[in-house]
């Protein structure tokens, strides 16, 4: 990384961190104000940060996650109410076979420790 760019970053990273504590040195102004000046010192700090080599690389990075995102073959709307349907009904099957055990292993114990069911 080039002393430029660990410049722009530390830049942006004093950028943020001077928001916040603002943000909190200014707490008797209104919350309107506070958060106006939060939006604006992150705004500054991703501008800084997005001139540097690392912002360019992250923004890249992002435009192919998108690129990427679009060649995904969702499943179609009934598809997705089956398989629904299936991890729902396996659940239910699950929870009454876990809730059937605890009962005999709870019957169990009692039996073993002598007091009546």
């Amino acid at each position: 990384m080039v002393l430029a760019d660990k410049i722009k970053l530390a830049v942006a990273g004093l950028v943020v961190v001077a928001t916040v504590i603002g943000f909190y040195v200014l707490s008797t102004s209104p919350l309107v104000v506070r958060m106006g000046l939060l939006l604006a010192g992150v705004a500054v700090a991703l501008a800084v940060g997005w001139t540097s080599e690392t912002g360019k690389r992250f923004y890249a990075y992002c435009q192919e996650s998108v690129t990427e995102t679009k060649k995904v073959v969702w499943p179609s709307r009934k598809e997705t109410i089956q398989t629904t349907g299936i991890v729902v009904a396996f659940v239910i099957v699950m929870a009454l076979f876990l809730w059937i055990v605890d009962a005999s292993l709870v019957w169990m114990v009692k039996m073993l420790v002598g007091r009546e069911a």
